[in-house]
């Protein structure tokens, strides 16, 4: 295999250039197993889904989410949470709702 970016050939299990420090794309996945873009959940969201959308955004649990959220209501400063809460209400966009007549269920026959 050779760097695309020096020109330097490298050997197959390197994941990084040695001369350029260039990655060959081979390295480890993310820390966050990010599945798509940030939006508000339609089907798990309680109030408005943003915490059910930050859960499914970073592969969280979202009880844990809404337990930290709570949290941040009162503690550092009172309210922060529901003013991140709202602002994220306003800002992140809703998740495209399926279309009706499918399902992800298999059909029984």
């Amino acid at each position: 295999m050779i760097c695309t970016r020096c020109g330097i050939e490298l050997r197959d299990q390197d994941k990084y250039c040695c001369e350029c420090g260039t990655s060959t794309g081979r390295g480890a996945p993310p820390a966050f197993p990010r599945t798509e873009r940030l939006s508000r959940s339609v089907r798990d969201g309680k109030i408005a889904g943003v915490c059910a959308g930050f859960a499914k955004h970073f592969g969280l649990d979202v009880t844990l989410v809404r337990i930290i959220w709570l949290v941040l209501m009162v503690w550092p400063v009172p309210l922060f949470g529901l003013i991140a809460y709202i602002v994220g209400w306003i800002v992140m966009p809703k998740e495209a709702e399926p279309v009706a007549g499918t399902s992800l269920q298999p059909v029984k026959t």
